[in-house]
């Protein structure tokens, strides 16, 4: 049985990841169809700065996020001074953590489903008067959903599993940052924790089983339909 605080655990951390993959899947898209569509100098540095998270140590780059959304941070500065918004030591800074980790998963697995868009069924429907934007509701974003759901789904699934950057850049702070990873990471450092530690591993193993499950389940059905 679930204690009371696991359960707190768990909801917090699917509460992070969710808002994680919310504010993500634009940026993830937009920066998917940048690599896949377009022609622009620089684009060979924009792929590596996205997928730099994917080979960097998380610690790295939950000390790069700590330079640039800390309090004293060239980004988390300003906001702290002018807006009094300070992600430090909040959920919303765990957020943001583990958005960044999900982000190059999220744009590998959309730009290759982008990039297997045929190109001639576009062409065919701009020769029959389509404009661009139709085009693209009507033609290209349908044959691309499966792998935007993939992307989503398994963006969630690396989000759920985050844990160097987070506590790193937020700490491991008790109904504030800490995670299913952190709060496994808590317990082994306790006498007798192998119990909470088995309970929350069993957690994030169903969670991650489902997570997969229902990002090929929802890539077919995209597909049939």
């Amino acid at each position: 049985m679930l204690s009371p605080a696991e359960w707190g655990i768990i909801a917090l951390s699917l509460k992070i990841s969710a808002v994680a993959i919310v504010l993500m899947l634009p940026i993830a898209f937009g920066l998917a169809w940048l690599l896949a569509r377009t022609r622009i100098p620089g684009k060979l540095l924009i792929d590596a700065l996205v997928h730099l998270p994917l080979v960097l140590p998380p610690v790295v780059t939950g000390w790069l996020l700590l330079l640039a959304f800390g309090n004293n941070g060239w980004i988390g500065g300003p906001l702290a001074r002018w807006l009094g918004v300070s992600l430090m030591f909040r959920w919303t800074g765990a957020a943001l953590a583990a958005a960044i980790m999900a982000l190059p998963l999220m744009v590998r697995t959309m730009r290759i489903s982008i990039e297997n868009v045929d190109r001639r069924l576009e062409g065919a429907a701009r020769t029959l008067g389509a404009s661009r934007g139709h085009t693209f509701w009507t033609i290209t974003l349908p044959l691309a959903t499966p792998g935007l759901l993939a992307g989503t789904v398994l963006g969630f699934a690396r989000s759920l599993g985050e844990f160097g950057a987070t506590i790193t850049f937020v700490s491991n702070i008790p109904g504030e940052t800490r995670t299913i990873p952190l709060a496994i990471y808590s317990a082994l450092q306790l006498p007798g924790g192998e119990n909470a530690v088995t309970r929350l591993a069993l957690i994030a193993v169903a969670l991650s089983l489902v997570a997969l499950a229902l990002s090929e389940w929802l890539t077919r059905s995209a597909r049939r339909q």
